[in-house]
């Protein structure tokens, strides 16, 4: 399957799903796998997922394991293995056989236990192994992210031997995803690695361990900000990933954490957003309904509590009734004040730069910007509400009450992710709905409680 030669996409033929469900009802496999091979992996994909669970069974189970294990790679995880579980374990281990160790891992992982350990069952016992020792790692380290596949000599062997692997083995060099010979001793420690241009200059008969260097590995645990940091100060194309006992256990390549810090962007995203996993509209539709509605119902709550505070002031906005027109105003720009913060914080949790012990220093920095940020917000929002409307006082109304809530917000954001993972909440999901809910409340306080102290002078 390419995804660079010239194809016509699915809109453009329309008669390819119709050719797909008349391979299916005559159980033409070669047809099936000359239709979707030649097609971009994302084409062939959004074509399997416009079926039927039932005829996506057939269709993986028609086409080869190889073409089958393409189409389940270009799949989220959780796609990937909702596509796989649904399969005889026979015909799932054939197709996750076809699948980079680190994939395998990942679909594996995301398995009911039974279901993988069925597939486990069926496939080559030190394939097995590596898959059951790969799904231990978290996602988010290095270990997570390894391929099991090394290529690796020991420290006696010789420059012609690496050669000749390199011409017997081609085919299977697409694994190593562009590794250098990495030498091990005995114990299966890395001592050294070997550079193509020292391979090609040095004579068949030297020892791998006299023309090797230093190599730079990283703990199994090692975090995705912290391999990054490794990748933009060397220019590897992968790095060797070791386990407490100095044993090689894998490599991590640059493209894999390319990849996995974009899904984790992604990912982080969709949460702010109430988005919770990898949601596709090929899922269940109780699954994904169950998911948003717990999200929406939680932010009911919060908005009446929002909303109750403006209740209580409802003669201050009868008598005053152009401030209204202001109170979404100072939300609104307390709120984006807000999220900068917690934009802020989460980024720091990520890198390991502040924990919940922190608490105190983020608050008094965020406060001094806020005290800053809310003075210019204010003055500006003032002069435009005593302009607009020619009433000094109200402007004074709004331009403290947006100073005032911003301080508030920043404060609120700082501190609101840093509580959530002290408590063990996830601060990506609950951050935005409680300082948005906070800074509203606050700021119609503010602005409807100022008013009422100065509405003898409004009036």
């Amino acid at each position: 399957m390419s995804q660079t030669e010239p194809h016509d996409s699915v809109e453009s033929d329309p008669s390819t799903f119709v050719r797909i469900q008349q391979y299916l009802a005559q159980g033409d496999a070669e047809g099936m796998t000359a239709l979707l091979d030649p097609m971009a992996f994302s084409d062939a994909l959004r074509e399997l997922l416009r079926l039927s669970p039932d005829q996506r069974d057939q269709v993986l189970t028609m086409v080869p394991p190889e073409l089958a294990a393409e189409l389940i790679e270009e799949a989220p995880n959780e796609l990937a293995a909702g596509l796989v579980e649904r399969l005889q374990a026979e015909i799932a281990a054939d197709i996750i056989d076809e699948l980079d160790s680190d994939i395998q891992a990942d679909v594996i992982g995301d398995l009911d236990e039974g279901d993988a350990e069925a597939i486990l069952a069926e496939m080559e016992a030190e394939d097995a192994a590596d898959v059951r020792r790969l799904a231990e790692y978290d996602d988010n380290t290095a270990g997570g992210l390894m391929i099991a596949e090394a290529f690796t000599f020991l420290e006696t062997s010789k420059v012609g031997e690496v050669i000749r692997r390199f011409a017997e083995e081609e085919e299977d060099f697409e694994r190593y995803r562009g590794q250098h010979p990495y030498i091990l001793d005995a114990e299966a420690h890395p001592v050294g690695v070997v550079s193509l241009r020292s391979l090609l200059t040095a004579r068949r008969s030297a020892l791998l361990a006299d023309i090797m260097t230093e190599p730079i590995t990283v703990p199994a645990d090692m975090s995705l900000d912290n391999l990054r940091s490794i990748f933009d100060e060397h220019p590897f194309l992968g790095v060797p990933v070791i386990e407490t006992d100095g044993r090689l256990v894998g490599v991590v390549s640059r493209s894999a954490l390319d990849e996995a810090m974009l899904e984790r962007s992604e990912y982080e995203s969709l949460k702010l957003q109430g988005v919770i996993g990898d949601e596709l509209r090929s899922m269940p539709f109780a699954i994904r309904s169950r998911r948003r509605l717990a999200w929406l119902s939680a932010n009911i709550v919060l908005n009446i509590i929002a909303a109750s505070v403006i209740s209580a002031y409802e003669e201050t906005l009868a008598a005053v009734i152009v401030i209204a027109v202001f109170l979404p105003m100072v939300s609104d720009m307390s709120g984006c004040s807000g999220n900068q913060a917690v934009a802020v914080t989460m980024r720091e949790l990520a890198l390991g730069l502040v924990k919940p012990v922190d608490a105190l220093r983020v608050w008094r920095k965020e406060a001094s910007i806020g005290v800053v940020n809310g003075a210019a917000l204010g003055l500006l929002i003032g002069l435009v509400a005593w302009l607009w409307k020619d009433n000094l006082y109200l402007g004074l109304v709004i331009g403290l009450a947006l100073a005032l809530n911003t301080v508030i917000a920043v404060s609120i954001g700082g501190l609101v992710p840093l509580l959530l993972k002290r408590i063990g909440q996830d601060p990506a999901v609950a951050s935005g709905p409680l300082l948005t809910t906070i800074t509203d409340m606050a700021g119609f306080f503010l602005v409807l409680s100022l008013a009422t102290a100065f509405m003898p002078l409004m009036i």
